[in-house]
């Protein structure tokens, strides 16, 4: 089975709209990538980062200050964007996080296209924050129609919050409309040649 989250086009109740179970469509072989449809909608955790959390004083206006990608994260966003690239996915839109290490993931794998949506910051250091961003990021999700796929870059935490997966370091979440929701069909994870497609 897998799951689905249905969105209402007036907005959601904190911790309202969850998630639904959806039957899962014919899968290639395991790995292969599906098509995406227009209106489907990819959720990355930002590449790899070491630590946890931010130092104290993060500033969203001072890398510094913050956690930041390794020479690994940012060989892994590179593969992102190639992956997408050679399978001819269309990128309709990509949005980022404002923090650092997930703008630098979502620049090195789709440079140029990049747009911040605060909707995707991180709320690990102020989880009052949680029920608000989580709705926020909801409707986001739901207003895209296309054409071609959404990529929105963010943390763990909103990930975790939007469809109770906990995704690993550069690890991305596919959603498609289904039925009037938007259902989580599979996983893009790491692999040694860029993102495997796995259900």
């Amino acid at each position: 089975m897998t799951r689905a989250m249905r969105f209402s086009r007036r907005g959601f109740a904190a911790g309202g709209a969850a998630l639904l179970l959806a039957g899962a469509r014919p899968a290639a072989a395991e790995g292969a990538w599906p098509a995406f449809a227009d209106g489907a909608a990819i959720l990355f955790r930002h590449a790899n980062a070491p630590g946890t959390g931010d130092p104290p004083g993060l500033r969203l206006d001072d890398c510094a200050t913050q956690r930041n990608l390794d020479d690994v994260g940012r060989a892994h966003a590179r593969a992102i964007g190639a992956a997408f690239r050679a399978r001819g996915v269309t990128v309709g839109r990509v949005l980022s996080s404002r923090w650092c290490r997930a703008r630098e993931t979502a620049e090195l794998a789709f440079p140029g296209q990049v747009a911040a949506e605060p909707a995707f910051d991180s709320f690990f250091g102020d989880t009052t924050r949680r029920a608000a961003a989580t709705e926020a990021a909801r409707r986001v999700l739901a207003a895209w129609r296309g054409p071609g796929v959404l990529v929105a870059v963010t943390h763990q935490v909103n990930i975790t919050a939007l469809t109770g997966i906990f995704p690993q370091s550069g690890e991305g979440i596919v959603l498609e409309p289904h039925a009037g929701a938007v259902r989580a069909i599979g996983r893009l994870r790491p692999g040694p040649d860029g993102p495997i497609f796995v259900r």
